[in-house]
């Protein structure tokens, strides 16, 4: 067998090896995968060692650590050089290159040429290999070479590789990419002002007796202090013209630091917020499990203060920067977006822990595209939908919406049931506004329990101080066509059923009422018999 052959081989064995590709994933979510709690700690781990390398290779100038310095010098490097190469690895896959190549020779009828492949695969490495922090990994290795010690300037390069594991400083790297024209533009300006003043500073002082620029280097020395407002004093004008160059170049200098800092603080402002989301996103992805709560309305602000007297996790997605603002005062995890956004709600954990989607906006437009966006997104993920007019419904059970709520519709119907009834209006007030402990709590009916086959009526609730709101019926039930009810997903809601409603195994009674009161009465439901039926 040639050699090109037995690469080629090779190169299919690695494709269709589960092994190198569970390898390969534990690099890249050790390495690369920004959500991955195993990089979060790898960066921890490699941020002490770099600080703890620079302290030592500091401290060893002046004193003999031993032989224990350079073993941990070695074990240092060591864990750089296996970061470096896994890295480059990651960076493209050779086999698939290998691959490409030789299935696109056979396509084409043409003799496999390894040579062309291998530089393809070079050219790839090389590529990274040129990359700034793939030159700053690659250097920060150099200040462990103890027998050139001026190879110990490189020691700055291992502090510049916390950009890489800080995700925070390295953003002031992205800054300065992202504005390099204005700095650039803003650095050609300084560069010009600087050899202008040099060069007439040069001329004015230069022939004085016993002058203090002797050289262009002390003018352009000179320049560059004045022109940073510094100036140190060590060299000073003593020419008419010469201080007439000093002058202009101070005011220069105020111009140019007040530019710079103004770039500065500006791309600083813009990253505000994507460093704000990004804590977002990391904080939500160690979430077991999330329910994103699309609207931080009067609706969302509600659900938000169950879910959080709840324990459940939960992230709020809301367009208004202010509302957002108010969302974080309360504690909770909340972003400015727009929840129709595919890359947001990806961030925020839908299609992996997000397990719902709460869609609460005011505008049933947006409610729908995010329903069907979310849906697209996420086949198996739940999501709870609001809706302010009627039509609405149909739209967004088609988009996708598990189930449809319409608030405004569900308070109508509380109002015209409970007019005549003030005690039951009070007690529902009271659970709306969170007062005297008063719930709205599911209790389900245990087959072969006191409540198995009972009549509403001989439950005794209005001696309990409990109010029975609803009873949800799974549809393999068969329905009771006397009973007025709602079509829910699979289910059916009987409203304020009537005294002779009979209850069934799996029923989900929607109880209202004191929080003692319903603990009580959940407690005693696996009876045979109710304590309140005993005699």
């Amino acid at each position: 067998m040639s050699f090109p052959d037995a690469l080629i081989r090779f190169a299919y064995r690695l494709e269709t090896s589960r092994r190198y590709t569970r390898a390969k994933s534990f690099a890249y979510r050790l390495l690369e995968d920004p959500r991955s709690r195993l990089r979060a700690a790898f960066d921890m781990v490699m941020i002490v060692l770099v600080l703890s390398s620079v302290i030592q290779l500091i401290y060893e100038v002046r004193h003999d650590l031993g032989a224990y310095a350079d073993l941990y010098e070695l074990f240092i490097v060591g864990v750089f050089v296996i970061e470096y190469l896994a890295r480059m690895w990651l960076y493209s896959d050779s086999h698939k290159i290998l691959i490409e190549y030789y299935e696109r020779a056979d396509l084409v009828g043409q003799p496999f040429l390894l040579t062309p492949t291998l530089w393809e695969i070079a050219r790839r490495k090389l590529a990274y290999m040129a990359t700034p922090m793939a030159i700053i990994d690659l250097l920060a290795i150099l200040p462990s070479y103890r027998p050139l010690r001026f190879l110990r300037i490189f020691l700055i390069f291992r502090l510049l590789k916390l950009f890489r594991y800080a995700h925070n400083m390295s953003v002031f790297g992205r800054v300065l990419v992202e504005k390099r024209f204005e700095l650039l533009t803003l650095g050609l300006f300084v560069g010009f002002i600087v050899m202008v003043s040099t060069i007439a500073l040069y001329l004015f002082e230069a022939e004085q007796p016993d002058p203090s620029v002797t050289s262009l280097m002390d003018a352009l020395y000179w320049s560059v202090i004045t022109v940073t407002t510094v100036g140190y004093g060590d060299i000073v004008p003593t020419t008419t013209e010469g201080r007439v160059v000093a002058m202009v170049l101070v005011f220069v200098g105020i111009g140019v630091i007040s530019f710079a800092t103004s770039i500065v603080v500006t791309a600083f402002h813009e990253k505000l917020r994507e460093l704000h989301d990004n804590r977002v996103y990391s904080e939500t992805e160690r979430l077991s499990g999330v329910i994103i709560v699309c609207g931080f309305g009067r609706i969302g602000q509600v659900v938000a203060e169950r879910m959080k007297a709840g324990r459940d996790g939960f992230v709020i997605i809301d367009k208004d920067e202010n509302t957002v603002e108010q969302a974080r005062k309360l504690g909770y995890l909340a972003i400015a977006g727009d929840a129709t956004n595919s890359t947001i709600l990806s961030n925020l954990g839908l299609g992996r822990q997000a397990t719902h989607i709460l869609c609460l906006t005011h505008d049933d437009v947006s409610n729908v595209y995010i329903t069907l966006t979310a849906r697209q997104m996420s086949p198996d993920i739940t999501i709870i939908s609001r809706a302010n007019k009627a039509e609405t419904v149909r739209k967004l059970t088609q988009a996708g919406a598990n189930h449809v709520v319409r608030p405004y519709e569900i308070v109508a119907h509380m109002a015209a049931e409970f007019i005549g009834q003030p005690v039951a209006f009070d007690a529902l007030y009271d659970m709306l506004n969170r007062n005297k402990n008063v719930y709205l709590e599911p209790v389900v009916v245990p087959p072969g329990s006191g409540l198995d086959s009972q009549r509403v009526g001989a439950l005794g609730l209005g001696g309990q101080r409990l109010i029975l709101f609803g009873v949800v019926r799974s549809h393999e039930m068969p329905a009771t066509p006397e009973y007025p009810h709602y079509e829910l997903t699979g289910k059916r809601f009987y409203f304020n059923p009537k005294p002779d409603f009979h209850l069934h195994a799996h029923d989900i009674l929607m109880m209202i009422g004191h929080e003692l009161s319903l603990n009580r009465f959940k407690a005693s439901i696996n009876r045979k018999k109710p304590f309140w039926m005993h005699a």
